[in-house]
């Protein structure tokens, strides 16, 4: 064969290589387009939507599937790379696994219909930490098998690298004990559960709302608008205090009178005071206590205990503000006079009199 029959073989070849190709790159845009509407339309009309998450959650590696393979079948043509070559079947079966990786870990994600159906199936409540958590571990499983069988396919002993970390374990746990600190202190708040995704909550260490819980740390927004990490080693060892998960919210306080209040007024004002609270529809009915508590110094203190049926910081205040205006019309249908610091003098003179001096 001369060299000008050999060029025109190997152009010929090289044709053909491109054109296979080119044609799975058709058969991409027609799948992506046409065939992949269709399937979805289907499966969106079958009695679950479990399979309709598995083909969006593969539609990416999908089209790259056709990519894969068609430069399989093409090489098949192509005059300077051998089908069979050891390192091309590698890449090859390396590119599978690193579509069906792609496909697990989307399907895997915090959103994804497997948590919702593993809920329903077992009838346990999965709240919103421990849906990221879980989520982060099994995409975590995935990558780990997956480096493993790639690294198999180019001659990797994974089984020695495996052993080799048995050996360095103890090196490696003293190294990394704090970051499996954390890990434990995740699992336990998780385990526990003291406060959920959304929650306020007040520790030593802060005090906000829980944004985000990872392996390593708890994300806590404060109420000035900062967002604070904390390690979970250092949150599971705290005292936690959650105000999300009141089922009602105190409002206690003392309200002082004169001391020129008579008897029998002071008990009306206490019995219409804690009739007000009784019947008030946004105060909790199971506590409520009004009642002449000591003698102070200026004044007859007038001691109030109760609780708000909403726990919601606005709508507390609300209610608070109503009551304390209300208590205000009772005093002044009454006439009893909020008390203030006081202080009487008493001059004896010639004449032995006596003179009152009032200030603040």
């Amino acid at each position: 064969m001369s060299l000008e029959t050999f060029m025109t073989y190997d152009w010929k070849s090289i044709g053909i290589s491109i054109g296979i190709f080119l044609l799975f790159l058709l058969f991409r845009k027609i799948f992506s387009t046409y065939i992949f509407k269709l399937i979805l339309k289907i499966t969106k009309k079958t009695p679950t939507d479990f399979f309709t998450h598995v083909f969006l959650a593969f539609e990416k590696p999908l089209r790259w599937l056709f990519v894969i393979i068609g430069i399989y079948v093409a090489v098949a043509y192509f005059p300077y790379i051998k089908q069979t070559n050891p390192t091309f079947i590698a890449f090859f079966k390396s590119s599978i696994v690193i579509l069906i990786t792609w496909g697990l870990y989307n399907l895997s994600s915090s959103t994804s219909v497997l948590f919702e159906k593993l809920n329903k199936r077992l009838n346990i409540e999965i709240d919103q930490i421990l849906i990221p958590f879980l989520s982060k571990a099994i995409r975590f499983v995935i990558i780990a098998i997956s480096l493993s069988v790639i690294a198999q396919q180019f001659g990797f002993d994974v089984n020695g690298f495996v052993a080799g970390l048995g050996l360095g374990g103890l090196a490696f746990a003293l190294a990394a004990k704090d970051a499996i600190g954390n890990l434990f202190g995740g699992i336990i708040i998780i385990t526990e559960k003291p406060f959920s995704i959304g929650d306020w909550i007040m520790t030593p260490s802060v005090e906000g709302t829980v944004e985000d819980i990872s392996f390593r740390s708890t994300k806590i927004r404060t109420f000035a608008q900062a967002l604070v990490t904390v390690p979970n080693a250092t949150l599971a060892n705290e005292s936690i205090t959650n105000w999300s998960r009141m089922g009602k919210r105190r409002i206690n306080f003392e309200l002082g009178v004169t001391y020129e209040t008579p008897k029998a007024t002071l008990e009306k004002v206490i019995k219409r005071l804690e009739k007000m609270l009784k019947e008030h529809p946004e105060i909790h009915q199971e506590t409520i206590f009004v009642k002449f508590d000591e003698y102070k110094q200026n004044s007859l203190a007038i001691f109030f205990y109760f609780f708000t049926k909403t726990t919601v910081w606005e709508e507390y205040l609300n209610v608070k503000q109503d009551v304390n205006f209300k208590i205000m019309d009772i005093l002044e249908e009454e006439g009893v006079s909020v008390a203030f610091p006081t202080r009487t003098l008493h001059v004896v003179g010639n004449n032995e009199r006596e003179k009152e001096v009032t200030g603040g």
